[in-house]
């Protein structure tokens, strides 16, 4: 299993989703705002509107949140965020991918380069580990959206690429292009997916012990609470007993 979801994994059996969901959905808020300023504010009209409501109806956000991140775009006192990408190296070698979403670069850029230090890693240039990677859609879903059978014959029939079922639940993937009609079709036969969006897939993982592994966990965690960074990925994976240390840690 690749990193991004082992951690992710690992992060959901400590409960650490429940205590950093009003930041969650700041984020989520700020994706909105940003989609709708730079589109149109109607979702149907505006895919990446689309699916930055998609990934937010996913976990759980209020639709009144929903409309009035939406509604902030057209307001004339809204921040100017910049999309911005950050690429590094982590403890053992990883390889990780900052997506950030800033209204002051510079800040921005100074925490993530002091988390990485910290971490004993360091930034490299645009460009420098993403060329390894592919952009993709995921969709999860939980374990008792269906067994795996149920679960792979539904993502067949929507269109989807590949499928990964384990205890945790099923990850779905699918071309970049394709997301919105995959969940949508998905959607139709599952019911609502616990998260959509669109993800960065490592082409190669680097297998790393516990020691590393820790490390790379406290990395990712010190960059998600970080206000403006979106999204974390690592290409690292961990053996099943070294999986199971880190949960019971």
């Amino acid at each position: 299993m690749a990193g991004h979801s082992q951690f992710k994994n690992i992060m959901h059996r400590k409960g650490r989703q429940d205590a950093v969901k009003s930041k969650m959905f700041s984020k989520l808020a700020r994706e909105i705002t940003v989609a709708a300023k730079l589109g149109t504010p109607d979702p149907d009209m505006n895919p990446r509107l689309r699916l930055a409501v998609l990934a937010a109806k996913a976990q759980s956000m209020p639709k009144d949140n929903i409309q009035r991140a939406i509604n902030k775009a057209a307001g004339g006192d809204t921040e100017n965020y910049e999309e911005v990408r950050y690429e590094g190296y982590g403890p053992g070698g990883v390889a990780v991918i900052v997506e950030a979403l800033t209204d002051n670069r510079n800040r921005t850029a100074s925490n993530v380069r002091a988390a990485f230090t910290k971490a004993g890693g360091a930034l490299g240039e645009t460009n420098s580990v993403s060329f390894m990677w592919g952009r993709v859609g995921e969709i999860v879903y939980p374990a008792d959206a269906g067994d795996a059978e149920k679960v792979m014959d539904a993502a067949i029939e929507a269109g989807a690429d590949d499928v990964q079922s384990d205890e945790e639940g099923h990850t779905i993937l699918c071309a970049f292009g394709n997301i919105g009609e995959v969940s949508k079709a998905l959607e139709a036969t599952l019911g609502e997916a616990e998260s959509v969006k669109t993800i960065w897939k490592p082409q190669n993982n680097v297998p790393v012990d516990e020691e590393r592994a820790q490390s790379l966990l406290k990395l990712v965690s010190v960059l998600e609470d970080d206000d403006d960074v979106q999204n974390v990925y690592a290409n690292f994976e961990v053996d099943d007993e070294t999986m199971a240390k880190l949960s019971a840690a």
